[in-house]
This record gives structure tokens, sequence and C-alpha cells, in this order.
């Protein structure tokens, strides 16, 4: 089955920390959650301004968030992201090194904006105003893809 997903996330050129991840379902279901990230340690004023005004809780743990993502993804998903080295990371991150991945997950994320690349980067409808929100970035990401692939 197909996901797509998005995470918001702190990074200060050494490290990366999730704040948020949104995942959809081939589907439909959907995924939300938010860790217990210190806001305090924001980086950047943008990621105050942008990304922290969309958090609304409950905050879970990293390792409460991998066991909840291996559920609702299950054994071999297809995982696509938008413009997505960094998500791709921080989503590895919750299970330790790239090989603690669950088993049969891929070891590679698919990216959106690669294939928008590949077909000529055609013209696709902006987000509505909803972005810095990592549900909202996923939705956003399949209709994206779905839009490419029509």
């Amino acid at each position: 089955m197909r996901f797509w997903f998005d995470t918001e996330f702190n990074e200060d050129g050494r490290t990366i920390d999730l704040i948020s991840i949104g995942v959809v379902a081939e589907d439909g279901r959907t995924y939300y959650a938010e860790t217990d990230f210190a806001r305090e340690k924001c980086s950047t004023d943008w990621l105050r301004d942008n990304v922290l005004p969309h958090l609304s809780g409950p905050e879970k743990s990293r390792f409460v968030i991998a066991r909840e993502l291996i559920a609702f993804m299950g054994e071999k998903p297809e995982i696509w992201a938008y413009y997505a080295d960094y998500d791709w990371v921080v989503l590895c991150q919750l299970f330790g090194r790239m090989i603690d991945l669950p088993k049969g997950w891929p070891k590679y994320c698919r990216d959106v904006k690669q294939l928008a690349d590949s077909l000529g980067n055609p013209r696709f409808n902006k987000q509505d105003g909803s972005e810095h929100n990592a549900l909202a970035d996923a939705k956003w990401c399949e209709k994206v893809w779905r839009e490419l692939m029509a």
C-alpha cells in the first residue's frame, strides 16, 4: 500500500529533531502525531512563526510514534514525500539506524518532487494555505502525486 507523509522538524545544521509527522494511507486512513519536542530549542524564528502555531498535541514519545507507525503502515509500505530527503531521515531516526527500520520497509523514500521533475515539471495545484501542518502537507502530497499520475 502507498503512504504519503510529511514531517515538521527542527534542524540546526548538525541534527534533525522531529516535531510532528502526518501520514496518509492509500485507503484514506490518516495518522498524525507530535513529539515531546522542547519548544525552547527551536533554532529559527521561522519555525516559531510557521510550525509551532499548528501544533495542538497531545505529545507522544518517539518510541510510541514508531510503534504506531508500524501498526498503521504495515510490513511493506511504499512511502512517498515531497522534497523527501530530510523527512525520510527524521522518519528513519524514529527506529534508530537505517538498518533498524521495520522488516519489509524500504531503505528509501520515493519523492513526489523528483516524479514531477521526470514529467517535465508540470504545474499542479498549490496548497490552500495550511502548509507547515504535517498532516495537511501529507494530504497535499498525496493530491499532487495523484495529479501527476493522472
